[in-house]
């Protein structure tokens, strides 16, 4: 027995397939037309300069090493004790009561350690013969900004 179809079973499909681009669909004509169309406007567009490309690249670059950068600049790289320590170095007084805290600010969320430093007056707990805040940049360990309030007023006094 043979597994192959009689003949005119054959020949009757190779025309179907003939006849209907060998989909089971009629072919249309316009899809000819369409893809010649295409590869004819490829024909005619002039070939892209190699400076273009390069500057595409170089400006995709930049992009990347700019955005890169400014990840960087909100990662916080000094611990809180480091910015104890170099708050203290630009206080002119020796703190007995020492807070620090993480505060983010501007548009871009760049990260500050607020360093509080006090001595608090005798017997008092919220009245300060020295305080400082010292504002300490996170990423950077640059003081940004030092405050220095000597012989604070006593609550009642303006």
């Amino acid at each position: 027995m043979s597994s192959a179809p009689p003949p005119e079973t054959t020949d009757r499909l190779a025309s179907d397939d003939e006849q209907t681009g060998g989909n089971g669909h009629a072919s249309d004509p316009r899809t000819r037309a369409a893809i010649e169309a295409i590869a004819a406007a490829r024909r005619r567009r002039p070939p892209q300069r190699a400076w273009v490309r390069a500057a595409v690249i170089v400006g995709l670059l930049a992009l990347t090493f700019v955005v890169a950068r400014s990840c960087q600049q909100s990662q916080v790289r000094i611990t809180d004790d480091q910015a104890i320590a170099t708050a203290e170095r630009r206080v002119p007084f020796e703190p007995t009561h020492v807070q620090v805290r993480m505060l983010r600010q501007g548009v871009t969320s760049r990260p500050f350690w607020i360093v509080s430093l006090s001595v608090p007056r005798e017997g008092e707990t919220q009245v300060f013969d020295e305080l400082a805040v010292v504002r300490v940049d996170a990423n950077t360990g640059k003081v940004e900004d030092v405050r220095i309030q000597r012989d604070a007023p006593q609550p009642g006094e303006g």
